[in-house]
C-alpha cells in the first residue's frame, strides 16, 4: 500500500507532482471535466501502472494531455482540421484523435497506430503540466468501470493506496469527460460525446459524423476507438434503469416499478428532472437538473450516482434527455451506466 496524500494545489505540491510524474509515479489531478490519473505518457512502465491501479482492460487507449499545442507535434501528426479546431475550442475539453509518431508507447494507445490528444483548461492541470514539462497520459481517475470522479474524493475514495498524491482542485466543472473526435477518417468522427458538441464542431466544420457506437454496446470482437466505449461503463453498483416517453408515462411507469420494489422491502432512488419531481411524491427522488439547463444535468450525474453507492442504493430509476446539444454526452454516459437497461413507458414495455 502507498500512502496516499491528498494537497490543494500550492506551487509546492504541483512540484511535487511534476517531481512524481518525472519518476515514473502516478498523479490525480483536476481538470475541467473529470479527475485524471495522470502518468508519463512516454514510460511504456508509467503507462501500464495506470491500467494496473484502475483494473483497466489493456485493449482501452489513454488520452495524452499536454499543456501547449506545440507540444502536439512530437507526439502526432498535426493536420489542417486539428489546427483550426484548436484555435476555437483549445485549451478546453476536446479530444483529437491523431496518426501517432514512433515516441507515443502502443501501451499508451492501446495498440492502435494512433493517439488521442488534449489540451485541458483547468488551471491545476495547466500548472502541473508546465512544471513536468511532460505529456502525461491520463484517464479518468476511478476504477475501471465505476462513475467518473468529478471531486478529490472521488479519487480518494477508489484509489487510496494506489497513488502518491492527489491534487485537490474542487469540483470539475463540465462533469463528463472530453468530446472525443476522431481525425483520422475522411469524415470528423465523434467516437465519444461531451462538453465540446456536435453542433459546436459544426461551426467550425464543414461535417461531423456522430458514430453509431455512441448509443449502443460494443458488439462482440468490435475494438474500443476510444476510452468510455464498453458495453457497461459508469456504472453504480446498484442496478440502474432508464424510462423513456411522454413524461407523465414515465412517472407513472417508474411509480409502479418503485412501489412495487418498495413493497419487497428494496430501497429505491429516482433521478428526475426538476419539473417533474412533483409527480414523484412520497418516493425518494434527487433532482438531476432542470430541462432548461441541460450542461447541469451532464455535471451532476457522475456525483449523484456515486452518492447511490454511497448510500447502498440497491435500485435507480432515471429520467431521460433528447440525445442532442449536451445531452447526446449525458445519454451516452446513462445509456453505459445502465448498461443499456430501459424501458419505453410510451410503449407500456415493463
Amino acid at each position: 500500500m502507498i500512502d496516499t496524500q491528498l494537497l490543494m494545489p500550492t506551487e509546492e505540491s504541483i512540484q511535487l507532482a511534476a517531481q512524481l510524474l518525472e519518476r515514473g509515479q502516478l498523479v490525480g489531478f483536476p481538470t475541467e471535466t473529470v479527475y485524471g490519473l495522470g502518468a508519463n505518457a512516454l514510460d511504456p512502465e508509467a503507462a501500464l501502472s495506470i491500467f494496473a491501479a484502475k483494473g483497466r482492460p489493456a485493449d482501452n487507449p489513454l488520452i495524452v494531455h499536454v499543456a501547449e499545442p506545440e507540444q502536439l507535434e512530437p507526439l502526432c501528426h498535426v493536420n489542417s482540421t486539428a489546427l483550426k479546431l484548436m484555435d476555437v475550442f483549445c485549451p478546453g475539453p476536446l479530444t483529437m484523435i491523431l496518426p501517432k509518431k514512433e515516441i507515443v508507447p502502443m501501451e499508451v494507445t492501446a495498440g492502435l497506430n494512433s493517439v488521442a490528444v488534449r489540451i485541458p483548461s483547468h488551471p491545476v492541470a495547466r500548472a502541473m503540466l508546465k512544471a513536468c514539462k511532460l505529456p502525461i497520459a491520463a484517464p479518468s481517475a476511478n476504477t475501471s468501470g465505476k462513475p467518473s470522479p468529478t471531486s478529490a474524493k472521488h479519487v480518494m475514495d477508489d484509489l487510496k493506496g494506489k497513488l502518491p498524491l492527489i491534487l485537490d482542485g474542487g469540483e470539475c466543472e463540465v462533469g463528463l469527460e472530453s468530446t472525443v473526435l476522431d481525425l483520422t477518417s475522411s469524415v470528423p468522427t465523434i467516437l465519444r460525446p461531451g462538453g465540446v458538441t456536435p453542433e459546436m464542431l459544426l461551426t467550425v466544420l464543414e461535417e461531423v459524423r456522430i458514430a453509431d457506437s455512441i448509443l449502443r454496446p460494443l458488439q462482440e470482437g468490435e475494438k474500443a476507438l476510444s476510452p468510455g466505449m464498453r458495453y457497461k461503463h459508469y456504472a453504480p453498483t446498484g442496478k440502474l434503469t432508464m424510462v423513456r416517453g411522454r413524461p407523465e408515462n414515465v412517472a407513472g411507469c417508474i411509480r409502479r416499478h418503485t412501489e412495487a420494489a418498495k413493497a419487497q422491502g428494496q430501497k429505491v432512488r429516482i433521478l428526475a428532472f426538476d419539473e417533474h419531481r412533483d409527480m414523484y411524491s412520497g418516493l425518494e427522488s434527487v433532482s438531476i437538473g432542470s430541462l432548461n439547463q441541460p450542461q447541469c444535468a451532464a455535471q451532476k450525474l457522475f456525483s449523484i450516482l456515486r452518492s447511490a453507492d454511497d448510500d447502498s442504493i440497491p435500485l435507480l430509476f432515471s429520467e431521460t434527455l433528447p440525445a442532442s446539444g449536451i445531452g447526446l454526452a449525458f445519454m451516452n454516459r446513462l445509456c453505459r451506466a445502465a448498461g443499456f437497461n430501459e424501458i419505453d413507458a410510451d410503449a407500456g414495455e415493463e
